[in-house]
């Protein structure tokens, strides 16, 4: 009997250390950087182009603007059991780019993400340049860049890219120069089209407030 007891007693023990360990791994920060997926506003799957700090200190990240709308939330794709990691505080519509503010006691930012580091943004790739991209759905995946076809703001890239990579930051070595926003025709065949990274800096410099003066972890 008093075998029995201890065994039973050892059992409940391992139990509660087993909980107490999902517990605990369950509260640990979501690990997220350029090419993280994220999960905005309970529906929308996207990726997220950077992770960085501004001018007031806060962890804030850029994703595509069509991701969702201010007051949406953030969850971590591979680490939904975190929680809410943040939510979207400006967007602008113009340039297809969103704000994230991030809970910095839920996320622990990086900057790299499979195979693309980011250490720096830069000015935008131009023919015959070869960038990557890493992306929640096509994961790392490189092309030729075609240049500027239609605008300044954007430039236009032989990369395979489908739904769920929107956002997916575009380098040129571990320089961030762009985002992913769409692709034409058919997926991973037609060009994928982007924002210049450049021209989101300046945007968001411009309107000052969270995000203003982004430096990349």
């Amino acid at each position: 009997m008093a075998k029995k007891c201890a065994l039973v007693v050892a059992m409940v023990a391992a139990m509660f250390g087993y909980l107490g360990v999902g517990a605990s791994a369950a509260s640990s920060p979501a690990i997220l950087g350029g090419g993280s997926g994220i999960v905005v506003g309970d529906e929308a799957l996207c990726t997220l182009t950077a992770i960085g700090h501004d001018n007031g200190g806060r962890l804030v990240g850029i994703t595509a603007g069509h991701c969702g709308e201010p007051g949406y939330s953030i969850v971590s794709e591979h680490r939904q059991d975190a929680g809410v990691v943040g939510q979207i505080v400006g967007k602008s519509r113009d340039l297809d780019y969103a704000v994230i503010q991030f809970d910095p006691a839920k996320v622990t930012p990086v900057n790299q993400i499979g195979r693309v580091t980011i250490t720096q943004v830069g000015a935008p790739a131009a023919f015959p340049d070869v960038v990557c991209k890493q992306g929640l759905r096509t994961g790392n995946t490189c092309g030729v860049v075609w240049g500027d076809l239609l605008q300044s703001n954007e430039t236009w890239t032989q990369m395979c890219v489908i739904e769920g990579d929107s956002g997916s930051p575009v380098v040129r070595g571990t320089t961030l120069v762009g985002m992913v926003n769409a692709y034409v025709g058919v997926a991973c065949i037609g060009p994928e089209l982007g924002t210049n990274i450049d021209i989101i800096m300046a945007d968001l410099n411009a309107h000052g407030g969270v995000g203003a003066g982004f430096r990349p972890i």
